[in-house]
């Protein structure tokens, strides 16, 4: 039976998330997820007089690929790839997986190669389309999440079903707090930081780029972090798991790195090149539909009451120089039921264990 959501669904990435326009391109990039939401956008995207293209991709012929990935191999990939994302005006990226680790097995400097060559096709489609990317919902994420099959599901359109719009004012809101914001303090268990934001701008998400959404991120000025941060969201990057990882910065870089039974894994990623031991992004996430970490980014960075420190390369909309192929968003939850913790904005408490105090910010709550 058909499940009407994925009509829902459909209907706000085409019309909202990417805003699709009469004769633009649409690029729909699908990764082992049912037909049932590829045909829902094709329709959604040519009823608004879209034109729509479509890319099929398997994670396990990918996984194979990179496991023998060369110069002259990617090289090519790219240019093509390049070639298609200058084609089009919108981007819909839609990923399911029924392994999480299915590259946990690639080694790390063929990963390394394949992402020197694809990031400018990353970077192209970021600055230059309309995108918006998400997850599929799937048995895996279900076990990841600790629910049932149909509990997951039912969480997963809640979730991406937001309305986004509504929360707009108060996540500017927080926008311009941030861009008025030149020092930032978080305190919390194992987390002792401070930082300046000053003159970087800060960039509102709201069901747009990615579903779900709900967001404010900036970056850090390069240089000026010191300190220790312990994140409590377990994380995976590369296919690789690692929970409590623990950063210490001084000037800006990180100069120790741990998590228990994976330091030599955690310090490999973060010698990848010179950009790698500095942060390029911070967030505080506000989607107070979702409450727990599941080891997949685009839901783990969006929870309510968290915040993310991304070691590796920063967005252009909120640039402080930093360059990296990684990128990578670690999750700190700020809720008393995870142990509480402050942010202070130049010295003015802005939230407290999870919660944001000032009344313009107080939809962000839930």
């Amino acid at each position: 039976m058909h499940d009407p959501r994925v009509d829902e669904l459909a209907k706000q990435l085409v019309g909202y998330s990417v805003s699709l326009k009469k004769g633009e391109k649409i690029l729909i990039d699908l990764y082992d997820v049912p037909d049932s939401i590829g045909l829902a956008l094709i329709r959604e995207a040519r009823r608004k007089g879209g034109v729509p293209l479509l890319r099929i991709n398997h994670s396990r012929l990918t996984r194979e690929m990179l496991k023998g990935a060369t110069d002259d191999q990617y090289k090519t990939l790219a240019k093509h790839l390049m070639g298609e994302m200058k084609d089009v005006d919108a981007y819909l990226a839609v990923r399911g997986s029924d392994n999480i680790a299915e590259s946990s097995d690639v080694p790390a400097k063929r990963m390394a190669l394949a992402m020197k060559y694809l990031r400018p096709v990353l970077d192209r489609r970021v600055k230059k389309t309309k995108w918006c990317v998400l997850r599929w919902p799937s048995p895996s994420m279900a076990q990841q999440a600790g629910m049932s099959t149909e509990a997951f599901e039912d969480f997963y359109f809640k979730v991406c079903l937001v309305n986004y719009k509504a929360l707009l004012p108060a996540a500017n809101a927080l926008k311009r707090l941030m861009d008025k914001t030149d020092l930032v303090e978080i305190k919390g268990p194992g987390t002792d930081l401070r930082f300046s934001i000053k003159d970087i701008p800060a960039v509102t998400c709201a069901g747009t780029c990615n579903i779900p959404d709900g967001e404010v991120f900036t970056a850090p000025v390069k240089h000026s972090i010191e300190g220790v941060l312990s994140y409590n969201a377990p994380t995976i990057y590369q296919g690789i798991p690692f929970d409590s990882v623990k950063l210490t910065f001084e000037k800006g870089r990180i100069v120790k790195a741990e998590s228990p039974g994976k330091n030599k894994e955690l310090n490999k990623i973060l010698d990848s090149d010179a950009g790698s031991r500095f942060i390029g992004e911070f967030a505080l996430g506000y989607n107070a539909e979702i409450r727990h970490p599941m080891r997949d980014i685009l839901f783990d960075e969006k929870i309510g009451g968290s915040f993310h420190f991304t070691p590796g390369q920063a967005y252009e909309e909120a640039d402080n120089g930093n360059r990296s192929q990684v990128h990578w968003d670690m999750v700190c939850i700020q809720r008393k039921d995870y142990g509480g913790g402050e942010i202070c904005f130049d010295g003015k408490l802005i939230r407290k264990d999870g919660v944001f105090l000032p009344k313009s910010l107080a939809k962000l709550n839930g």
